[in-house]
């Protein structure tokens, strides 16, 4: 049944690989569906939580100190990069997802745990300082986690995929991942009856559950299955012995074509950052969602609407697109999009006279395109990317730029927030100009990236 359905919606794959790619779906199911509860909670426990007013702290001070986490939230992810790289080279790559998934399953156990005891005890039982830990504690574990882990799943599949399979299988994944995503933003929508703690029990209990799947995966899926791209696969035989983290930074700076791939799969965190910054701080004042749980229940709102516009997008265009119209065209399609979107939210802001209502839904709908086509069209094309290149450069140059890549682009990001998060009008104004100029290097990193990436399957070489 469930493969006569995966058959019906992706006819293109082989009958030997829905097993594969739907265990891979699965995986990336329950990685996107903890990290969209984690996301969430986040904001809910840095804005809400975790530096209340009646332990001393100023009113919204969360939402102010949001931006410097994001810039602390940079060394923190470095320092777990330089680990992951050398993770890499000590173990087995399935091994990788059962150290990282125990580490974070406990973590976020031990962060749950502390919230118990706040909702038995109140806020005073934990203390101005220790709450606050708490606060930081789970904001970075949470960033790194939705940096890491997604990274290490790519990099994972990436090396038992070779470019044919992906293009008919990377649609499915993409789509079980919105799945996940839309049932974790939902669950957040039931915050007020589930709970705060117990949606970070959850979280706990499905980061678990990824390694039993990869332990499920290796068991019963063919080694002739698990084998990349076999160029790629050569070329690591020949240069096994070179490891550490900074091996990846210098494939990074030493091959364009890498570069092209960190711009790309970078930039826009920093517009992003921007929109949501925006956002999130228009709905902290609204009447309607000051309170922790009517703020969580706002940011599952937001969820559930990113991802079923990524689900729908990645059930019924993202393969057409890719086929119709080739890597090139995906590569652009996102950018574009996402820049006619940014510039009208800007225009509407200028010239529309909004209330404060009307100008949180306009954010709330560019949020929408700005995540949602990210997560279904760009984050599966730029993954193909990937394929024709070595062991070396799936793992570590990629570690480095999804975690630290993106940690960077979203500390840019944070910049702009944090030198005009008294001003809204300044944020507007001159975030709008940062990224216009952003997306101007973007796409021309995405017409020579889409380029050199046919070059390289039709000559069947590899970026190593």
């Amino acid at each position: 049944m469930l493969a006569a359905t995966v058959a019906y919606f992706y006819p293109d794959l082989r009958k030997e690989e829905i097993k594969k790619f739907g265990l891979l779906a699965f995986t990336l199911f329950l990685i996107i569906g903890a990290y969209w509860v984690l996301r969430l909670l986040k904001d809910t426990i840095f804005f809400k939580i975790a530096f209340p007013v009646t332990l001393g702290w100023e009113i919204s001070q969360g939402r102010l100190f949001q931006p410097t986490a994001k810039l602390l939230s940079v060394a923190v992810v470095f320092v777990l990069v330089m680990v992951y790289s050398k993770l890499v080279d000590l173990f087995k790559k399935h091994t990788l997802f059962y150290i990282i998934c125990s580490f974070y399953s406990l973590l976020f156990a031990g962060i749950s745990g502390a919230l118990i005891l706040r909702s038995l005890y109140g806020d005073l039982y934990l203390g101005k300082y220790l709450l606050s830990l708490v606060g930081w504690a789970s904001y970075f574990a949470i960033e790194s986690f939705g940096s890491l882990v997604v990274a290490l799943f790519w990099s994972f599949t990436n090396s038992v995929c070779d470019s044919a399979s992906a293009k008919r299988g990377y649609a499915l994944i993409i789509a079980c991942a919105q799945m996940g995503a839309i049932v974790g933003s939902s669950l957040m929508f039931f915050a007020h009856t589930i709970g705060l703690w117990q949606l970070l029990a959850m979280a706990s209990v499905l980061t678990a559950l990824v390694m039993v799947v990869i332990r499920h995966f290796m068991r019963v899926i063919p080694a002739d299955q698990q084998i990349g791209d076999r160029t790629a696969a050569k070329e690591d035989k020949k240069h096994e012995g070179e490891s550490g983290f900074f091996a990846g930074v210098r494939l990074l700076f030493t091959r364009p074509y890498l570069i092209g791939i960190f711009i790309v799969s970078t930039v826009y965190e920093v517009i992003g950052q921007v929109i949501e910054y925006q956002m999130k701080s228009q709905a902290d004042v609204s009447p309607l969602f000051v309170e922790e749980l009517g703020f969580a229940q706002f940011l599952g709102i937001y969820g559930i609407a990113t991802n079923v516009l990524s689900f729908l997008m990645a059930l019924l265009g993202t393969s057409y697109l890719i086929k119709r119209f080739g890597l090139r065209f995906g590569l652009l399609f996102y950018p574009f999009c996402l820049v006619i979107a940014f510039v009208l939210l800007f225009l509407f802001f200028m010239y529309g006279n909004p209330s404060t209502t009307s100008l949180l839904c306009a954010t709330f709908v560019t949020m929408m395109i700005a995540k949602g086509l990210g997560y279904a069209v760009n984050s599966p094309v730029k993954e193909m990317m990937y394929i024709p290149t070595s062991k070396d450069v799936k793992y570590k140059t990629k570690g480095f730029t999804d975690v630290f890549g993106g940690r960077m682009a979203k500390m840019g990001g944070s910049r702009i927030t944090d030198a005009f998060k008294h001003n809204m009008s300044d944020l507007m104004v001159y975030g709008t100009l940062w990224s216009l100029g952003i997306s101007i290097v973007w796409i021309g990193a995405a017409l020579y990236v889409g380029k050199k990436n046919a070059q390289l399957v039709r000559d069947n070489e590899i970026v190593e």
